[in-house]
């Protein structure tokens, strides 16, 4: 059977296209690095978020060498965390839930939309090779504050990258002769193991503490100062780990110095 020239050129461009729509589809999906939307994960308690060691404190932490686990919750009208913050070539997986109604996370500029719907838990996983930042939008209305519910996703350089938090818990007023029990709390939300120390100063004083933190555990310390050491008034401090830094002011106050000072005026 002879086939007319114009026939054969139609027969080659369909089958070009063919190629090319399957090279595209198959780069969409494997190239880029991210997975298909996961439905393996339990189930979850939306009215029980905040009691879930996963999503009570959404986060991103590292689970292996460039891998990281980043828990979200969707909510009227915000994401948690917000930013997400993760380091550039790192391999990112997302798991994703809503703690009231239907929303979705869709990161912008990528192929990652999935809905995040109360009670269950998307799972993807994301390759981010390069530094910069993403918005996260919601593509289900949610309600009348739809067009408002945003978030952020950071890429930054790996020596920026920080997965250690910190809290404070100090007194803001105390006797004199008592003790101020300034309290630090490390979290090491990495693999490796953190050795860093705490120094406190308040007024002419300084203490410094050494801290070894587990990976992926939480360690605190407890500086306790001698109030007479001190003398009565107010006694700026300052604590500082590696980077992290965070000031106040001490009272040293004698509750039975005002009330004399109370009576005096009365006369």
């Amino acid at each position: 059977m002879n086939i007319h020239t114009y026939e054969k050129l139609w027969l080659v461009a369909a089958m070009l296209l063919i190629v090319t729509f399957i090279a595209t589809i198959t780069y969409g999906s494997v190239g880029l690095g991210i997975a298909m939307v996961g439905d393996q994960q339990p189930t979850v308690e939306p009215t029980e978020l905040s009691d879930d060691e996963r999503f009570g404190d959404p986060r991103v932490e590292q689970v292996g060498e460039n891998e990281y686990e980043a828990y979200v919750v969707a909510q009227t009208f915000r994401y948690q965390p917000d930013p997400i913050e993760v380091p550039e070539d790192s391999q990112v997986t997302f798991y994703v839930t809503a703690r009231d109604v239907i929303h979705s996370f869709s990161i912008v500029g990528t192929n990652v939309n999935t809905m995040a719907i109360p009670g269950e838990i998307a799972e993807m996983t994301v390759e981010f090779d390069e530094v910069g930042e993403y918005g996260v939008v919601c593509n289900e209305y949610c309600g009348p504050g739809h067009h408002d519910m945003e978030g952020e996703l950071h890429v930054v350089p790996a020596e920026e990258f920080d997965l250690v938090d910190h809290s404070v818990d100090t007194p803001t007023e105390v006797e004199p002769d008592d003790e101020a029990e300034f309290t630090v709390e490390v979290r090491n939300r990495q693999l490796d193991d953190l050795e860093t120390t705490v120094v406190l100063e308040v007024g002419d004083e300084t203490f410094e503490e050494e801290l070894v933190v587990a990976g992926g555990e939480t360690a605190e310390t407890t500086i306790v100062v001698d109030t007479a050491d001190l003398g009565e008034g107010d006694h700026d401090w300052t604590i500082t780990v590696d980077e992290f830094e965070e000031a106040g002011t001490l009272s040293v106050v004698d509750p039975d110095a005002e009330d004399d000072d109370g009576g005096d005026d009365d006369e």
